[in-house]
């Protein structure tokens, strides 16, 4: 099958297009045959994608772990009824990904994919979606007529974080760039900050939680505007490696999680929640979109790999 691997997982991080055996699914697993991928460029660079979980150096990983596609085969141990049904979730950060053509994944790491999504919209969400809920209700927990500031409303995850926070009754204030403070408005920001124009911390105060998906100076910032009990919650990248006690309690790594990923499609079924999709970028454009040079983009949520369709199918075969 093709896929596009890690070249240098140490160094580099650029990505190759590979062609690679189909994975065989464990007694306990599912092989998902791909149909769209979501993008997280700084994954190229996190720990899992660059060691193994025993610590040793790991090479040619594929990315990608955030998909919608089609049960293909099913492990020993798991009841074939499932092969064929679309689904959509994530897989393990140190598992193989889905910019390839195959990957294998657990089932409780994946659920029906909503019905009145596409393919490339659902591949959009479970990393965003799921992020925005584990920082804001599992870290957080935040709580009605809370006030919650968006660090990076517009972004993958931050339009979730919005919507989210919204639909637990908060007041969400977001930092987004000029071209759009509208569209987070829509998205449910009651205050919006330009942060090209403004210091956000001129702006807003005696914040309840800030939820920061940029880092470096905004994260260091952002303390000053939280409440004295208030809590931060950080997903940037530069967050993991961080030695700053305050910063390493508040950073976190998403998880797959089949419960909430079930409540995220419920509201995505009912039109509560929406995805957000940047742009849809062919399969071969990966390194481009992890590079940011693939699509038309808008800086508004988040672009996915389209993997196999219809049209691309009987080429491969």
């Amino acid at each position: 099958m093709k896929a596009f691997c890690v070249t240098d997982s140490v160094t580099s991080g650029g990505l190759a297009e590979e062609e690679i055996p189909v994975p065989q699914p464990g007694p306990d697993e599912l092989l998902i045959r791909v149909c769209a991928a979501g993008v997280t460029p700084t994954e190229l660079r996190w720990y899992p994608t660059t060691h193994r979980k025993d610590g040793e150096t790991r090479r040619r990983a594929v990315p990608g772990h955030e998909f919608s596609g089609v049960v293909a085969a099913a492990g020993g141990n798991i009841e074939a009824v499932g092969v064929g049904r679309e689904i959509y979730g994530m897989n393990d950060w140190f598992a193989d990904g889905a910019m390839s053509e195959y990957c294998v994944t657990e089932p409780s790491s994946v659920v029906p994919k909503p019905l009145n999504l596409t393919h490339a919209e659902a591949a959009s969400v479970p990393i965003g979606a799921l992020t925005a809920w584990q920082g804001l209700v599992d870290r957080a927990n935040l709580q009605a007529s809370e006030r919650v500031l968006v660090q990076g409303g517009a972004g993958a995850v931050g339009v979730f974080a919005i919507q989210l926070a919204r639909l637990h009754g908060a007041y969400v204030i977001a930092t987004a760039s000029s071209r759009n403070l509208e569209f987070v408005r829509q998205l449910g920001a009651e205050s919006v900050i330009d942060y090209q124009a403004m210091r956000f911390e001129e702006e807003v105060g005696e914040v309840d939680v800030v939820f920061d998906t940029v880092g470096g100076e905004t994260l260091r910032r952002s303390w000053e505007v939280l409440k004295p009990n208030g809590r931060m919650v950080t997903i940037a990248a530069d967050g993991e490696g961080a030695t700053e006690e305050r910063v390493k309690e508040a950073f976190f790594i998403v998880e797959p999680n089949q419960q909430q990923l079930i409540e995220i499609g419920r509201l995505l079924d009912t039109r509560r929640l929406k995805p957000v999709v940047d742009a849809v970028v062919p399969f071969a454009q990966t390194p481009a979109a992890y590079a940011g040079r693939a699509g038309k983009r808008q800086g508004r949520g988040k672009v996915v790999i389209e993997v196999w369709t219809q049209d691309n199918a009987a080429s491969r075969m």
